[in-house]
């Protein structure tokens, strides 16, 4: 997955277009009761390079990224010291799990192998399914117009397996990438395509005059994932509390959704 994102951002970047909001992804009447803070007086976050745009290095070779900016401003928010280190992929966990950081923000799965060595704070960036199909196709949208159609997805991918289950009735056309699925819709060889709504929205920006996302995301952690969330040494509450209550604060004052429109433009929900 972490390769597709990469592979997806720099071939198509982002573009302004289609501004949303982040939509909230935990009870947003639920208590942001403070935790002690004073007990956290500094986190150390890690990361990875390689995953753009959530987090890598520009041209220059600065450590950006959604994660980034995210890191930082929960540090600026709790005002609380904070630093940002990139790690290679394969060693950042242990590295976690070390005790050489005190966050890993950088996607890690939240698998029962890795909920059995950390714990993991509330998501903050969940990855629906949705349906792309031409522009003058999304309005109204009704899966249910779908039977004895082309429905597009990735071969082998979970959401093929959604439109198998749920769409008995349509044909399902498999390809080898998210990409091609998509073109088969530009191209008028598939009446709709089913996929992770990220990955589509990076493809709309070399795409602006084709098509468009149809009816409502489509929210399967079964499926498709948890989403995103940040990754804490197993039995670190404070740390984890406290990144909770920065995650609450920063969507009640906009910042969060500053940050998603920042780095998707583009929104995918």
């Amino acid at each position: 997955m972490r390769a597709v994102f990469s592979l997806l951002f720099m071939l198509f970047g982002v573009a302004a277009a289609g501004a949303q909001a982040l939509p909230y992804h935990s009870d947003p009447s639920a208590r942001d009761a403070a935790p002690n803070l004073a007990a956290v007086p500094t986190i150390r976050f890690l990361t990875t390079a390689d995953f753009p745009p959530f987090n890598y290095r520009d041209k220059t070779g600065e450590l950006i990224g959604f994660n980034v900016d995210l890191a930082k401003a929960l540090c600026a928010d709790l005002a609380i010291t904070c630093t940002v280190q990139a790690w290679p992929w394969e060693q950042a966990g242990k590295a976690l799990e070390d005790g050489q950081g005190d966050a890993l923000i950088a996607g890690l799965a939240m698998t029962p192998d890795n909920g059995a060595v950390f714990d993991f704070t509330n998501i903050y960036l969940a990855l629906p399914g949705r349906f792309v199909t031409l522009q003058q196709a999304s309005a109204g949208f009704d899966p249910a117009t779908l039977a004895g159609k082309t429905v597009a997805a990735r071969r082998g991918s979970a959401h093929a397996e959604f439109a198998r289950r749920y769409l008995p009735d349509a044909k399902l056309a498999q390809f080898d990438t998210e990409m091609a699925a998509l073109e088969a819709v530009r191209d008028k060889t598939a009446d709709a395509y089913f996929g992770d709504a990220m990955r589509a929205s990076f493809w709309f920006n070399a795409n602006p005059d084709c098509c468009a996302f149809a009816g409502p995301p489509y929210f399967r952690p079964d499926l498709f994932g948890d989403g995103f969330s940040v990754a804490v040494a197993a039995g670190h509450d404070t740390v984890r509390q406290a990144i909770d209550y920065g995650l609450v604060r920063l969507k009640k004052s906009g910042v969060l959704d500053e940050l998603y429109l920042r780095w998707f433009p583009v929104g995918f929900y």
